[in-house]
């Protein structure tokens, strides 16, 4: 593509239009940007573009936004994957993005910064040494529009040092930047605070200055987060003293009148609390000095700062300080006194803890939100939670004391709440999360609340607090109190008697008709937790006979919620109800609700925006097929006639994000199709799923994979007959050249091994071995080899060692033998899984008992090695360690032979197991080593004669726990 007036108008068009809501519009503009992305100069024609000052602004962002977008997919390049950005665009988008991010409005400039950040990411600092040179000199502008562009940059470039693990490489570049940064940042540090008296009157350059003081301490944060780096303990006096003034310090110029966003003090002030809340938990003993100054200072600050959302974050994070110095033995002293923790209570926690008036906005307005913040844990930011874990961490280490103090607070809080509910309701909803707080000592994810502080019943404070909340005749009267008390039903589910937590199952149900958007959710989110508990058998809390007089109400009540306006797509009603639908199974009558499904699945296909919501639908929809289907296969013409108009429209519309979930709900219909004959609207999809371009997206491949293996089980001599092995081996050899999707490739040829006739196959074995032998030498890397091996055994259960052995050496004479010496023996141990153990077992055993070619062949010398490592294989545990090819590579776990789709789970459906009736896989050892003794007398105790005394004394267990006599 030239850089030239015309390709800028063109691309400026193509840009207005993606943000079109016309999708008609939308869509072929999104679909051309990402065809021509690949030519060589997009990059520097999106850059052009942005910098271009008559070009409109709207224009200028949303090419900022693609550029940003554009470096995010196609900069860093997979080892196996083709480069699509050109090796000149790249050397040219180094040269000019720092300058053109410097010069570019703020809106823009942040989209570059990031942009900045991740080239940084692949290639700062080795093939980007002169990045942080570029930046630091920047710093002698004396132009903070620059200067505040630098550090933004640098903070956005630094900050994966707070997330990314420990190494060498890691140390390395913290090393190399600290040489280059750590001194220009304190000296523009100290500048810069030197800089808020001489402007203490300017409001205009005071609000620039305290901007880059809020970037310098967030860089600051960033660097100091892996380890405390030589220089800044050097040199901690400096920042530590300045951010005593800078903290203590109030300019009034810059206090705004907004109280709902955070001005620029709060911001440096909320950082500055995080910084020293990271020396604090981890940098102790050098800090020691200088903390009980700043407990000093944070006590004032929460003392003096009111109630304003917009100093939430700044008080969330002075708590969190007091919590981590809490934390501590040593400064434990600072709060034993019965004072100081009545103090704490009164003045800090119980002002933190009241429901607001802002509180009550965003759960009558915003209630997404609300419940995201609230049982979502996504709240860490507010002060409500800071204040929670503060109680929590005092309630740890001075139990007794905090109970104590904190108890008569609450009999103050719940008496004003009986004088006058609802004006008091307030009083109680703060009682109930001091409750929470005080008694909580830990909890999971999956369980709640796991275990509670011993000096309060928490069963009793449920009977005599909270049921009655949820007894009240209206569902709709004190709504917060209502999600208060169905959210402790929620925490401590584990931990209140079972017969309570059932108990409360028709109140929940009942609250799902609540007006208020928050209640519903709670009582959703509740009924669908209390649906997946166990008791202490592991067996269903409430069964599915339990559940099945309240299945029409609950269903009924849940789709109910999905026809209100505020809660049309909302993920934790459409969750619980395929909870239910779980829970039910053959309960469930799928036509009654299967209606309500599709017509959400027809209005959410025009606009995904609930990336959860429509995961469930999905979950929801596999259940109903597999519930249906199971009980009458003529379910699977219903489902299609009511699924495949839907389908269609998210294929030809292209629409990504659901073209998964549709494949696998494609091969769960298949599966539950008779076997034997694929229909034709099946058969007409192939060509489309062979399509390349399918397979460039990453979260299709294991989907597509899924599908093409239900399209050889279902129909392997009909793929045959249409001749569309071809097409399933060109899929094959395209996924076993990439590091990352080769498990995919394997999965699909051990389909293809296990039911295609040997005779179809027969013709393209040789080159299937060649592909994977060439893939070997290039790229061995630990995922490959474990999949390799278990293929090869594979190969020898469903057909002979002595057919594998054949192909190989035909490839190059005694190539088996390297294959046993460099995969088999060194690598066996690294297989793990039960269905791959069995597996290995199964092919190493038939290769030791019923190969010529090992027994007493060419192969012969192996047989004793090979024993000793299928016995070793048994014996000890799996080796972890990995192979120098890895690289690195991120792989969420070594899959499986079966895969287990990542994205349905209700999708799966448990494939055949190619050694059936086979529990312990050392029984299958022994049933080749009796099947040997047999049939050559003799022959075996010579055999096993070789091999080490340790080996011989483990088969002699084996020989014995199965009863098998040798001869």
């Amino acid at each position: 593509m030239e850089i030239s007036d015309e390709n800028l108008q063109t691309l400026a068009r193509y840009l207005q239009e993606t943000l079109n809501p016309d999708i008609n519009v939308r869509k072929p503009a999104e679909k051309f940007l990402e065809g021509v992305e690949v030519n060589q100069n997009y990059p520097l024609l999106l850059l052009n573009l942005i910098h271009k000052p008559e070009v409109d602004m709207t224009v200028r962002i949303s090419g900022s936004v693609a550029f940003k977008n554009y470096i995010k997919r196609n900069w860093s390049v997979e080892e196996d994957q083709p480069d699509r950005i050109h090796e000149s665009d790249r050397a040219a988008v180094k040269n000019l993005i720092v300058t053109l991010m410097l010069t570019s409005p703020e809106s823009i400039q942040k989209q570059l910064s990031d942009a900045i950040s991740i080239i940084g990411k692949t290639d700062f600092p080795v093939k980007w040494p002169e990045l942080i040179t570029q930046m630091v000199e920047k710093f002698s502008t004396g132009d903070f529009n620059v200067i505040n562009g630098i550090l933004r940059t640098a903070h956005s470039l630094f900050k994966k040092y707070r997330y990314e693990f420990k190494s060498n490489e890691l140390w390395t570049e913290i090393k190399y930047v600290l040489e280059k940064l750590a001194q220009p940042l304190t000296d523009l540090f100290l500048a810069t605070v030197n800089l808020t008296q001489a402007h203490a009157n300017d409001l205009s350059a005071l609000s620039i200055i305290y901007s880059s003081l809020v970037l310098i301490c967030k860089v600051f944060y960033s660097l100091n987060f892996q380890d405390l780096p030589e220089f800044f303990e050097d040199n901690m006096t400096i920042w530590m003293s300045n951010f005593h003034i800078l903290l203590t310090a109030n300019p009034k110029i810059l206090e705004t009148d907004n109280n709902d966003d955070p001005g620029v003090v709060e911001q440096l002030k909320t950082q500055i609390c995080d910084n020293i809340a990271l020396y604090a938990q981890k940098y102790d003993e050098e800090f020691g000095q200088y903390l009980p100054q700043f407990v000093t200072d944070v006590w004032s600050l929460l003392v003096n700062t009111g109630l304003e959302p917009k100093y939430d974050s700044l008080v969330s994070n002075a708590l969190q300080f007091l919590s981590s110095v809490a934390e501590r033995n040593h400064y434990r002293n600072l709060f034993e006194d019965n004072q100081v923790l009545s103090n704490i209570c009164e003045k800090v926690i119980i002002p933190n803890m009241e429901f607001r008036e802002s509180d009550q906005e965003l759960f009558e307005d915003n209630p997404e939100e609300f419940t995201r913040r609230d049982i979502e844990g996504s709240d860490v930011g507010t002060r409500r939670r800071a204040a929670c874990e503060l109680v929590t961490t005092l309630s740890t280490h001075f139990e007794v004391k905090i109970i104590e103090i904190f108890g008569q607070y609450l009999q103050v809080m719940l008496s004003k709440y009986q004088e006058n509910s609802k004006l008091n309701w307030r009083h109680k909803d703060a009682a109930l999360y001091l409750v929470t707080s005080l008694v909580s000592r830990g909890a999971t994810q999956k369980h709640g609340v796991t275990q509670t502080s011993q000096l309060v019943d928490i069963s009793q404070f449920c009977q005599q607090q909270v049921l009655p909340e949820l007894e009240r005749f209206d569902v709709n009267e004190l709504p917060v109190l209502k999600a208060d008390a169905i959210k402790y039903i929620m925490s401590f589910r584990s931990v209140l008697p079972s017969d309570l937590v059932i108990s409360t199952f028709p109140q929940l149900m009942r609250h799902l008709s609540s007006e208020s958007a928050v209640v519903h959710t709670y009582a959703a989110c509740c009924i669908e937790k209390i649906l997946i508990m166990r008791d202490s058998n592991q067996k269903l809390l409430i069964s599915p006979v339990q559940l099945r007089p309240f299945a029409n109400d609950l269903i009924t009540h849940l789709f109910g919620v999905l026809d209100r306006p505020v809660s049309e797509e909302n993920e934790y009603v459409m969750k619980t109800i395929m909870r239910t639908f779980n829970t039910l199974q053959d309960l469930v009558i799928p036509a009654i609700v299967v209606q309500k499904l599709t017509e959400k699945l027809q209005v959410v296909v025009k606009n995904p925006s609930k990336p959860h919501f429509n995961h469930y639908l999905f979950e929801s929809f596999a259940l109903s097929v597999r519930i249906g289907c199971k009980q009458n296969q003529i379910s699977v013409s219903v489902f299609e006639n009511i699924l495949f108009p839907i389908f269609r429209v998210v294929l030809e519309q292209d629409i990504q994000e659901f073209i998964p979930y549709v494949f696998q709900i494609i091969s769960l219909l298949m599966e539950f199709s008779p076997p034997g004959i694929i229909s034709d609207s099946y058969m007409q999809l192939l060509p489309f799923l062979l399509a390349p371009v399918l397979w460039e997206r990453p979260a299709n491949i294991s989907p597509l994979v899924r599908l093409l293996k239900t399209f050889v089980i279902q129909g392997a001599s009909q793929n045959i007959a249409q001749q569309k092995l071809q097409g399933f081996l060109g899929v094959f050899q395209k996924l076993i050249a990439s590091k990352s999707n080769d498990h995919e490739g394997f999965y699909l040829m051990q389909s293809l091994v296990e039911h295609v006739p040997k005779e179809a196959l027969a013709p393209y074995l040789k080159q299937i071995f060649i592909l994977l032998f060439q893939r070997l030498s290039s790229s061995k890397t630990t995922k490959f080899v474990i999949s390799f091996i278990v293929f090869l055994c594979l190969f020898i259960v469903k057909y002979s060692a002595t057919e594998l052995i054949a192909i190989l050496d035909e490839i190059q004479p005694q190539v088996f033998g390297m294959v046993v010496e460099k995969v088999f023996i060194p690598e066996l141990q690294k297989v793990n899984g039960a269905m791959e153990r069995k597996i290995v077992s199964g092919g190493i055993s038939k290769l030791l008992c019923e190969s010529p070619e090992i027994i007493e062949g060419i192969y012969s010398k192996y047989w004793s090695q090979v024993l000793e490592t299928l016995v070793k294989y048994y014996e000890m545990p799996p080796d972890e360690s990995t192979l120098p090819d890895d690289h690195f590579i991120e792989v969420e776990d070594i899959p499986t032979y079966q895969t287990t789709n990542a994205r349905l789970n209700f999708a799966n459906i448990t494939q055949n197991d190619p050694l059936p009736g086979v529990d312990d896989p050392r029984q299958l050892l022994m049933q080749g080593l009796t099947t040997l003794s047999s049939s050559r007398p003799g022959k075996l105790p010579t055999l096993i004669s070789n091999t080490s005394t340790e080996t011989q004394m483990v088969l002699q267990t084996y020989l014995a726990k199965y009863g098998v006599q040798l001869a």
